[in-house]
C-alpha cells in the first residue's frame, strides 16, 4: 500500500473528502501510482499531485480511474463535480484576498506623496491638519459655545481654527496655508502633465511631413490577416507551436485527448508515439524500461529541436510536446542503457 502524505492544512473540506477517496479506491485496487499512470494515459507525477491534494483532478482522468478500479463513474464524476466547484470557490477567496492586499498597498503608496490625502492624515479630521473644534467647548478653549455661534452683540471675527484676514500682500505666517499651497502644487502639476498629453496626441494624430499628399488623421493601420484557431476544449491550455516544450499532461493534452499513434520495442522497453489530434502534438512515452535510460521525440518537418525524457525508478518516462500536422510526422527514438537503440516508424 502507499504510504500517503498529508493533505494541505488549508484544503477545502469538500476537496479534502474526494482526494481520500481517490486515495480508497487506489488502495483497494492494489495498484501502484505508476500502475494507474500506465492504465489511465496520466502521468505518475500528475497522479501524485491529484491524490495529494496539490491539483484537482480532470474529469478525464477520474472516468479513466473508474473504469480502471471497476467504480461506478457516476458517483465518482458527482463527487468531482461538488469538489470543483469548492476548488474555484478557494481560487476566488484567494483571489479577492491578493486584491485586498494589492489595494492597501496601493493606499499606502499614494499616501506617501501626499501628506494631508484623507482624513486625520495630520493629525486632524479637516485638510491641512486643522482639528475641528467639540461641540460644546467653552469660551477658554478658543470656541463658541451652543450652535459655534458668537453671542449676540459679539465682534464678528474669523472661524476658530482660521488664521485672521490680512492684507493683500502681506505674508502667511509659517505653518498657515500649507494644505492649500499643496492643492494648488497639486493641481498645477496635474495641468502640466495634462497639457503635455494633449500636446502629444496632436503630434501623433497629424502629419508632420508637410507634403502635398496628407494622410488621414488618426488612420488606424490595416489589421493583418489572421486564421481564426478552433475553440479549444475546457482544460486544454494551448495548441500547435505554443505546445513545443510544454508537459503533455499539465497543459491537458493528454488523457481523453490523446492516442497511442506508433509503437516500437527496443530490447526490453516499449517506445510509443503518442498523438494529440485536439492539440496538433506529439510527444514520446517509454516504459519497461531501465532507470537511466532516455527517450526522445522529433518531429520531422519541424524546425525545433528534439525533446528528451529520462526513466527513472518507475522505469517509465515521457517527453515534452512537439508540434506535429499528423502523427507521421513524429518519431520517438530510445537510448537503453545497454547500448541498445532504436526508433518507431512511421504507421502506414
Amino acid at each position: 500500500m502507499p504510504r500517503w502524505k498529508a493533505l494541505p492544512e488549508e484544503l477545502d473540506p469538500q476537496v479534502r473528502e474526494f482526494a481520500t477517496q481517490l486515495r480508497r479506491l487506489v488502495d483497494k485496487s492494489g495498484l501502484s501510482i505508476a500502475a494507474v499512470a500506465d492504465r489511465t494515459g496520466y502521468s505518475k507525477t500528475s497522479w501524485e499531485r491529484y491524490l495529494n491534494g496539490r491539483l484537482l483532478a480532470p474529469k478525464g482522468a477520474i472516468v479513466a480511474l473508474a473504469e480502471v478500479t471497476g467504480t461506478n463513474p457516476l458517483h465518482l464524476t458527482t463527487m468531482w463535480e461538488l469538489s470543483e466547484r469548492a476548488w474555484s470557490r478557494s481560487e476566488m477567496r484567494h483571489d479577492m484576498t491578493m486584491e485586498a492586499i494589492r489595494i492597501t498597498q496601493a493606499r499606502d503608496a499614494l499616501g506617501e506623496f501626499g501628506g494631508d490625502v484623507g482624513p486625520g492624515r495630520s493629525g486632524g479630521s479637516r485638510p491641512g491638519g486643522r482639528t475641528a473644534t467639540p461641540p460644546g467647548a467653552g469660551a477658554g478653549a478658543g470656541g463658541y459655545a451652543g450652535a459655534n455661534r458668537p453671542p449676540t452683540g459679539a465682534p464678528q471675527g474669523p472661524p476658530p481654527g482660521f488664521p485672521p484676514s490680512a492684507p493683500p500682500g502681506a505674508p502667511v505666517p509659517p505653518g498657515q496655508g500649507n494644505g492649500r499651497g499643496k492643492r494648488r502644487t497639486t493641481i498645477f502639476v496635474a495641468a502640466l502633465v495634462c497639457a503635455a498629453l494633449v500636446i502629444g496626441g496632436a503630434v501623433l494624430l497629424t502629419d508632420l511631413g508637410g507634403g502635398g499628399d496628407k494622410k488621414p488623421v488618426a488612420q488606424s493601420p490595416s489589421a493583418k490577416p489572421t486564421t481564426s484557431a478552433p475553440e479549444l476544449p475546457a482544460g486544454v491550455k494551448c495548441a500547435g507551436d505554443d505546445c513545443t516544450g510544454e508537459d503533455p499532461e499539465l497543459m491537458g493534452c493528454g488523457g481523453e485527448f490523446a492516442e497511442t499513434a506508433t509503437t516500437a520495442t527496443v530490447g526490453t522497453a516499449v517506445v510509443e508515439v503518442r498523438y494529440s489530434e485536439t492539440c496538433g502534438v506529439a510527444w514520446a512515452r517509454i516504459t519497461q524500461a531501465a532507470p537511466g535510460d532516455t527517450i526522445e521525440i522529433a518531429a520531422d518537418q519541424g524546425e525545433g529541436k528534439p525533446q528528451t525524457g529520462t526513466v527513472n525508478a518507475d522505469k517509465d518516462a515521457y517527453t515534452p510536446m512537439v508540434a506535429v500536422a499528423t502523427a507521421d510526422e513524429a518519431k520517438a527514438c530510445a537510448t537503453l542503457t545497454t547500448g541498445v537503440e532504436g526508433c518507431t516508424t512511421a504507421s502506414g
